[in-house]
Protein backbone atom coordinates (compact mmCIF):
# COMPACT_ATOMS: atom_id res chain seq x y z
CA UNK A 1 0.00 0.00 0.00
CA UNK A 2 1.41 3.41 -0.90
CA UNK A 3 2.35 5.99 1.69
CA UNK A 4 -0.43 8.50 2.23
CA UNK A 5 0.06 12.19 2.73
CA UNK A 6 -1.42 14.13 5.63
CA UNK A 7 -4.57 14.73 3.57
CA UNK A 8 -5.10 10.97 3.26
CA UNK A 9 -4.31 11.05 -0.45
CA UNK A 10 -1.31 9.35 -2.05
CA UNK A 11 1.80 11.38 -2.66
CA UNK A 12 1.25 13.13 -6.03
CA UNK A 13 4.58 11.77 -7.25
CA UNK A 14 3.27 8.23 -6.75
CA UNK A 15 -0.16 8.80 -8.30
CA UNK A 16 0.94 8.13 -11.89
CA UNK A 17 2.60 4.88 -10.78
CA UNK A 18 -0.52 3.85 -8.86
CA UNK A 19 -2.67 4.65 -11.87
CA UNK A 20 -0.47 2.53 -14.15
CA UNK A 21 -0.68 -0.39 -11.71
CA UNK A 22 -4.46 0.03 -11.53
CA UNK A 23 -4.80 -0.09 -15.33
CA UNK A 24 -2.59 -3.20 -15.55
CA UNK A 25 -4.72 -4.95 -12.90
CA UNK A 26 -7.96 -3.90 -14.59
CA UNK A 27 -6.81 -5.10 -18.00
CA UNK A 28 -5.53 -8.37 -16.52
CA UNK A 29 -8.81 -9.03 -14.69
CA UNK A 30 -10.89 -8.22 -17.78
CA UNK A 31 -8.74 -10.54 -19.88
CA UNK A 32 -9.03 -13.34 -17.34
CA UNK A 33 -12.81 -12.87 -17.11
CA UNK A 34 -13.15 -13.01 -20.90
CA UNK A 35 -11.05 -16.19 -21.03
CA UNK A 36 -13.08 -17.72 -18.18
CA UNK A 37 -16.34 -16.97 -20.03
CA UNK A 38 -15.03 -18.51 -23.26
CA UNK A 39 -13.80 -21.63 -21.46
CA UNK A 40 -17.09 -21.87 -19.58
CA UNK A 41 -19.04 -21.91 -22.85
CA UNK A 42 -16.89 -24.77 -24.19
CA UNK A 43 -17.21 -26.76 -20.95
CA UNK A 44 -20.99 -26.15 -20.76
CA UNK A 45 -21.39 -27.39 -24.35
CA UNK A 46 -19.43 -30.55 -23.50
CA UNK A 47 -21.50 -31.17 -20.37
CA UNK A 48 -24.72 -30.64 -22.32
CA UNK A 49 -23.45 -33.24 -24.81
CA UNK A 50 -23.07 -35.75 -21.97
CA UNK A 51 -19.34 -35.51 -21.37
CA UNK A 52 -18.18 -35.28 -17.74
CA UNK A 53 -15.10 -33.45 -16.57
CA UNK A 54 -13.23 -33.13 -13.29
CA UNK A 55 -9.85 -32.01 -12.08
CA UNK A 56 -7.86 -32.58 -8.92
CA UNK A 57 -10.04 -30.28 -6.84
CA UNK A 58 -13.34 -29.88 -8.67
CA UNK A 59 -15.80 -31.52 -11.00
CA UNK A 60 -18.00 -29.56 -13.35
CA UNK A 61 -21.78 -29.83 -13.15
CA UNK A 62 -24.61 -27.89 -14.73
CA UNK A 63 -27.13 -26.16 -12.53
CA UNK A 64 -30.49 -25.43 -14.09
CA UNK A 65 -32.71 -22.70 -12.77
CA UNK A 66 -35.82 -21.08 -14.13
CA UNK A 67 -37.22 -17.60 -14.04
CA UNK A 68 -40.48 -16.20 -15.24
CA UNK A 69 -40.51 -13.39 -17.77
CA UNK A 70 -43.31 -11.60 -19.55
CA UNK A 71 -42.72 -10.77 -23.24
CA UNK A 72 -43.05 -7.02 -23.63
CA UNK A 73 -45.06 -7.01 -26.87
CA UNK A 74 -47.66 -9.49 -25.57
CA UNK A 75 -47.77 -7.81 -22.14
CA UNK A 76 -48.46 -4.48 -23.81
CA UNK A 77 -51.09 -6.06 -26.08
CA UNK A 78 -52.90 -7.68 -23.14
CA UNK A 79 -52.60 -4.94 -20.51
CA UNK A 80 -52.01 -1.75 -22.51
CA UNK A 81 -49.37 0.94 -22.71
CA UNK A 82 -49.90 2.38 -19.24
CA UNK A 83 -49.39 -0.96 -17.50
CA UNK A 84 -46.37 -1.79 -19.69
CA UNK A 85 -44.88 1.57 -18.81
CA UNK A 86 -45.66 1.06 -15.13
CA UNK A 87 -43.61 -2.12 -14.93
CA UNK A 88 -41.00 -0.84 -17.44
CA UNK A 89 -38.88 -3.96 -17.93
CA UNK A 90 -41.83 -6.18 -17.03
CA UNK A 91 -40.22 -7.09 -13.76
CA UNK A 92 -41.87 -10.18 -12.33
CA UNK A 93 -42.24 -8.71 -8.84
CA UNK A 94 -43.68 -5.43 -10.10
CA UNK A 95 -46.16 -7.16 -12.42
CA UNK A 96 -47.27 -9.52 -9.65
CA UNK A 97 -47.62 -6.60 -7.22
CA UNK A 98 -49.92 -4.84 -9.72
CA UNK A 99 -51.96 -8.05 -10.08
CA UNK A 100 -52.17 -8.44 -6.31
CA UNK A 101 -53.34 -4.83 -6.01
CA UNK A 102 -56.05 -5.57 -8.56
CA UNK A 103 -54.57 -3.32 -11.27
CA UNK A 104 -53.91 -6.33 -13.53
CA UNK A 105 -55.93 -9.49 -14.12
CA UNK A 106 -54.03 -12.24 -12.26
CA UNK A 107 -55.28 -15.07 -14.49
CA UNK A 108 -54.30 -13.28 -17.69
CA UNK A 109 -50.89 -12.44 -16.20
CA UNK A 110 -50.34 -16.11 -15.33
CA UNK A 111 -51.28 -17.14 -18.89
CA UNK A 112 -48.84 -14.60 -20.29
CA UNK A 113 -45.87 -15.79 -18.22
CA UNK A 114 -42.94 -17.50 -19.91
CA UNK A 115 -40.48 -19.67 -18.01
CA UNK A 116 -36.86 -19.16 -19.05
CA UNK A 117 -34.32 -21.84 -18.18
CA UNK A 118 -30.84 -20.71 -17.23
CA UNK A 119 -27.97 -23.18 -17.26
CA UNK A 120 -24.96 -22.30 -15.12
CA UNK A 121 -21.62 -24.02 -14.87
CA UNK A 122 -20.90 -24.88 -11.24
CA UNK A 123 -17.69 -26.22 -9.73
CA UNK A 124 -18.29 -28.77 -7.00
CA UNK A 125 -15.49 -29.84 -4.70
CA UNK A 126 -14.52 -33.43 -5.29
CA UNK A 127 -16.19 -35.66 -2.77
CA UNK A 128 -19.10 -33.21 -2.31
CA UNK A 129 -22.57 -33.95 -3.65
Amino acid sequence: MPALSVSGLPDPAQLAELFERYTVLRDTIQGLEAEREALGLVIKAALLAGVSVEGELYRAVLKRSRRIEYPLARFREVFGDAAALEVASIDKKKAEALAKAGDLDSDRLRELAEVKEIISLVLVGRGED
